[in-house]
């Protein structure tokens, strides 16, 4: 995938019936399903059946079996409840008989309420002063560790650049915390928000594991650690515009057990924040 348009080809699925929809996978780099693109074609699933007026605002998902990336994935949508002002679906993904994936959405009609939000960091660096992914694969590409620079060379819809590049080969331990800004390539222009959402959870699902793995780098790294996505949490607050750079800033408060547990905020460039968002992972040492 190389644009916008890409992305949304493998994100919009088919509608089979019945509160039935079904996708395909896209390889990303790892052997199995990308975790960000479940949760985001089972809300393309759950927006099919929710009245267009009323908008997500929370979610809450399971991943139970890795997917296989040659076999479709089914959704169902089950009707759990719409009241006055709240909907709330519940979408099982399935390859086969086996459920690889559950998710709980809430969706919420525009209602007028009080206002706060948590403020982006002060001073950090603006998405030109840094390098992309591609960047560093151009620039460092001959000294990065195999698996990494085999992750980088793959053609993605979205920019990345983090705020804070660390040497792999000082193996040194690194604050529990990831800063990164992102931009989709291509026209976003006319996308609306249920779709812009969707794809923000996509985008959501990179990243945010690697501050759990900093407190440890000097040991640990994706090569010798077992990493996999095992619960999903977001909550979504403003609209937004995709054609200017956002930040993710992450930060990691525990791991222990073979789980690691981080949380994040989104923001514009100008600092409104637009989501948070909460996941736990598989973090388990490979044995030699």
């Amino acid at each position: 995938m190389k644009n916008t348009q890409e992305l949304l080809d493998i994100l919009i699925l088919e509608d089979i019936g019945n509160n039935n929809y079904q996708g395909n996978s896209k390889d990303i780099g790892s052997p199995n399903v990308f975790g960000g693109q479940v949760l985001a074609q089972s809300l393309n699933a759950a927006h099919r059946t929710v009245p267009e007026e009323r908008i997500l605002h929370s979610l809450h998902s399971y991943f139970l079996e890795p997917g296989n990336l040659d076999i479709p994935i089914r959704y169902n949508v089950q009707v759990i409840r719409d009241g006055g002002s709240f909907s709330t679906r519940r979408v099982t993904a399935y390859q086969g008989d086996i459920t690889i994936f559950i998710l709980a959405c809430s969706f919420h009609k525009k209602q007028e309420g009080y206002e706060h939000q948590m403020p982006i960091k002060k001073g950090i660096k603006q998405p030109e002063e840094l390098l992309s992914w591609k960047d560093m694969l151009t620039q460092f590409g001959d000294f990065l560790p195999k698996k990494t620079k085999a992750f980088l060379e793959i053609d993605r819809p979205i920019d990345f650049k983090p705020v804070h590049v660390p040497n792999p080969a000082e193996k040194k331990d690194l604050p529990p915390i990831v800063d990164v800004w992102f931009k989709l390539r291509g026209d976003a222009t006319t996308l609306d928000l249920k779709t812009k959402q969707q794809i923000l959870t996509y985008i959501s699902d990179y990243n945010i594991l690697t501050a759990c793995l900093n407190p440890n780098a000097s040991k640990a790294n994706f090569g010798n650690t077992q990493m996999a996505s095992l619960d999903h949490s977001m909550w979504f607050y403003r609209d937004f515009d995709f054609n200017d750079w956002m930040l993710f800033s992450i930060e990691s408060p525990n791991s222990f057990g073979a789980r690691g547990f981080a949380c994040g905020n989104i923001y514009t460039r100008n600092g409104e924040l637009i989501a948070s968002v909460a996941q736990e992972g598989l973090m388990r040492p490979m044995k030699k």
